[in-house]
C-alpha cells in the first residue's frame, strides 16, 4: 500500500495535493491545525483511505506526539511506499528585521524550518529501519533564491530548507538507502498566504503593489496546476533527481 503524509493539508496547496493523490488511489494521512472533511468524502470515493491529525507545526512536543501516533497506525498497514510532503509554512512576521521581536522570529523558525525537519529525520529512520521507500519533498519559495525586502524570515527559512534537502540527499545518496529527497518551488499560486502578503504595509513590504497586480491581472496559479505538477514528479520515481530543487515554471510557462 502507498501512503501520503502531507502537512499544511487543510487548504491551499496542501488540499489540492491530497485530492489528487487519494484519486490516484493513495491513501493519506494530513497534518493540519484544522481538518477538511471533504478529503474524507474522496477518499471514500476512491476507496482508500484519508485520516486527519491535529498539530500546531510551531510546537515541537506536540510534532513529536502526532509523529509517534501517526507511525503507529502506519505500520499496522504495512506501507510498501511513503510520499512525505513538507508544504506548511507561515509567512509572518514581515517587517523590517530590526523590528521583528524575537517571540515572533522563533514560532516562524519553528514552522517553517524545525518542524519540516524533524518530520523528515524521523520518517527517514523509520522508513529506512524497515526498508520502506520513501520519496520527501519539501516546499520552498522562489524566496529562498532572493532577498525580498520585509521578508528577511521567510526567505531565511525557505533557503535553510532548500540547503537541508541537498544535504539530506547527499547522505542518502553515501548510505545508498534507495530515498529520493527533493524539494519543489510552485511559484505564486492563489492562496490564503496571497491574501496575506496584500494586506502587508508599504513599509513593511516595498513590493505589495506587485502582489496585488498579480491578483488583479489573474496571474496567480491554481493549486490544482500545481499539484498536477508534483504528481507528475513523484510518480516517475526512477528519474527523481536526489537534491534537485525543482521549479514549476520548468513544467509550466511562467505566470508572471
Amino acid at each position: 500500500m502507498k501512503f501520503a503524509i502531507i502537512t499544511g493539508v487543510s487548504r491551499g496547496l496542501g488540499e489540492s495535493l491530497a485530492k489528487i493523490l487519494l484519486e490516484r488511489e493513495i491513501n493519506v494521512y494530513g497534518i493540519s491545525r484544522s481538518n477538511n472533511e471533504n478529503l474524507k468524502k474522496i477518499a471514500r470515493k476512491n476507496h482508500v483511505h484519508f485520516e486527519h491529525f491535529a498539530c500546531d507545526l510551531g510546537d515541537v512536543v506536540a510534532i513529536e506526539q502526532t509523529l509517534y501516533q501517526l507511525n503507529e497506525q502506519l505500520i499496522v498497514n504495512n506501507p510498501t511506499k511513503i510520499y512525505l510532503i513538507n508544504n506548511a509554512a507561515v509567512l509572518e512576521p514581515v517587517n523590517h528585521a530590526m523590528n521583528i521581536e524575537a517571540s515572533d522570529l522563533i514560532d516562524h523558525v519553528k514552522t517553517n524550518m524545525l518542524a519540516p525537519m524533524i518530520i523528515m529525520n524521523f520518517f527517514l529512520k523509520n522508513a529506512t529501519k524497515r526498508r520502506i521507500a520513501l520519496i520527501g519533498l519539501n516546499i520552498p519559495s522562489g524566496a529562498a533564491e532572493r532577498p525580498v525586502y520585509g521578508w528577511n524570515a521567510y526567505c531565511s527559512t525557505k533557503a535553510s530548507i532548500n540547503m537541508y534537502t541537498k544535504t539530506v540527499a547527499l547522505e542518502q545518496e553515501h548510505l545508498k538507502t534507495g530515498h529520493k529527497i527533493i524539494a519543489f518551488s510552485p511559484g505564486i499560486m492563489d492562496t490564503k498566504m496571497q491574501d496575506e502578503i496584500r494586506s502587508s504595509s508599504y513599509d513593511a513590504f516595498i513590493e505589495v503593489e506587485t502582489f496585488k497586480d498579480y491578483h488583479r491581472n489573474n496571474d496567480l496559479r491554481d493549486t490544482d496546476i500545481v499539484a498536477k505538477v508534483i504528481a507528475k514528479i513523484l510518480a516517475d520515481q526512477v528519474n527523481i533527481e536526489n537534491g534537485k530543487i525543482y521549479d514549476v515554471n520548468d513544467y509550466l510557462s511562467p505566470n508572471v
